[in-house]
């Protein structure tokens, strides 16, 4: 091999971690895109709206607005503004914890129960419509490796 393809082996190598990154956000966005219109077309909601029903949805239930906050790695302030309006909705409460006043835990109404119960599985059909051509196997391996990514980078935030 000559020396300016061994350079630049060498230089697509070191930049590696940079095109895993780039194109795992290309990936996000371009996901993210089809279910924010589609949850905007068929339910009149956000991607936003439905990130906080669906996790309202799921146990733990009945989180702090500090939990919500974790769980969605959003800030607080974006949390209070979200729960405001699905509050306005009718869509979820906040109510004081029974053991600590200061405290509030966002709620899920009967009419935010009812809505969630729909999106969830329409959004996890679009997600597998989406994924469908990538295959079994492979979408098996590319979730057990960012698993692990996942794993290694918390592991790296602690330290």
């Amino acid at each position: 091999m000559d020396e300016a393809i061994e350079e630049q082996a060498g230089s697509r190598q070191k930049n590696v971690e940079a095109r895993v990154w780039l194109r795992m956000l290309a990936c996000a966005n371009l996901i993210e895109s089809v279910l924010r219109e589609r949850l905007r077309g068929e339910f009149d909601t956000t991607l936003a709206r439905f990130d906080v029903l669906a996790q309202l949805a799921r146990p733990p239930e009945q989180p702090t607005m500090s939990e919500l906050s974790q769980r969605l790695m959003v800030t607080k302030g974006s949390i209070t503004d979200v729960i405001g309006r699905l509050e306005a909705a009718r869509l979820v409460e906040r109510r004081r914890d029974a053991e600590d006043a200061r405290v509030q835990r966002v709620h899920l109404t009967a009419k935010g129960r009812r809505m969630a119960a729909e999106m969830i599985p329409a959004h996890n059909e679009w997600l597998a419509e989406l994924l469908r051509d990538f295959g079994d196997v492979d979408l098996g391996r590319l979730d057990r490796l960012l698993g692990r990514l996942r794993t290694v980078l918390r592991a790296q935030l602690r330290e």
